[in-house]
């Protein structure tokens, strides 16, 4: 019989690694599902640099599902995990990376909550220019067995219900953009956000605030249910940062931040490492940004 290194199945291709990752987030969900009663808790030093953030077994053993994946299946790839300060470099002449986030909202885990608990992972490679692209990106949420993403090569992102039942997601532009006909998302307290944006929220339909697991807010958005996202200042890291970006940019949302009277559009940074954005952000469709501006 031949060695698996003598097997000769060809070239990866983007239907082989959406696969492989989906299978790695369903694996990722049942091992944090098998200790939502009963997990081990540990303090850890925040991005702040002061003993202020948690994890439990679950991130964990769920991150080890993630490393063994990849090092099975992607070797020489590198990875950047929350846990542990998991950062393993690509190996030449491979350039991609993945990132993991094995437990977004490991604060509602502990606490037991029904909602706001996910599990993200991310596939970063590079153009010949050098810049870096979210070619694929997971969100598992937890509590509803929903996965929310797209695999290498394609254009849709899919929201997919107990890994059989696909829905492709897709953002349908009003006639006429309108903010007093949308409803904003924020993840803080509107008196916590930058008076640019306690101006704008008045001219939105609505507003509400949820907390937690950022895959499972920003979902939210791609689902239709809110038009617009906001944050105020805090820290982009790889793990929370990647998919959310891939995701969004996929379905044609764009960042803005608040310039003197105007929200002027930006890209936005692909953390290796967590950095603190001292602005507030605005996550909103492509239809009502014109000229690099917030159409007001």
């Amino acid at each position: 019989m031949r060695s698996d290194a003598a097997v000769n199945l060809g070239a990866l291709n983007g239907h082989s690694v959406g696969r492989i990752l989906k299978e790695a987030v369903r694996r990722a969900v049942t091992v944090i599902r098998a200790q939502r009663v009963s997990f081990e808790a540990h303090t850890k030093q925040g991005y702040g640099g002061t003993m202020d953030d948690v994890f439990t077994s679950a991130d964990k053993a769920a991150q080890e599902v993630y490393l063994r994946t990849f090092t099975e299946c992607f070797p020489g790839c590198g990875v950047i995990g929350e846990e542990d300060a998991l950062s393993i470099p690509p190996t030449a002449p491979l350039t991609a990376y993945f990132t993991v986030d094995p437990i977004d909202g490991t604060r509602a885990f502990i606490r037991r909550q029904s909602h706001g608990i996910s599990t993200m992972v991310a596939l970063v490679d590079f153009d010949a220019q050098g810049r870096g692209e979210v070619i694929s990106a997971y969100i598992g949420d937890i509590s509803s067995d929903e996965v929310y993403g797209y695999r290498p090569g394609s254009d849709r992102v899919h929201r997919i219900t107990s890994l059989d039942s696909f829905e492709t997601l897709h953002y349908e532009p009003p006639e006429t953009p309108d903010l007093s006909k949308l409803d904003a998302l924020l993840r803080d307290p509107a008196e916590q956000y930058s008076p640019a944006t306690q101006k704008l929220l008045a001219r939105f339909n609505d507003y509400e605030i949820m907390g937690s697991s950022l895959g499972t807010w920003a979902a939210r958005q791609w689902k239709g249910e809110v038009g617009a996202l906001l944050l105020k200042p805090n820290f982009e890291t790889p793990w929370d940062s990647t998919p959310i970006i891939g995701i969004s940019k996929k379905l044609g949302f764009v960042w803005l931040r608040p310039e003197g009277d105007a929200w002027v559009a930006y890209e936005p940074e692909l953390p290796l490492k967590p950095f603190r954005r001292e602005h507030d952000v605005l996550m909103i469709h492509s239809t009502y940004v014109e000229n690099g501006k917030l159409k007001l």
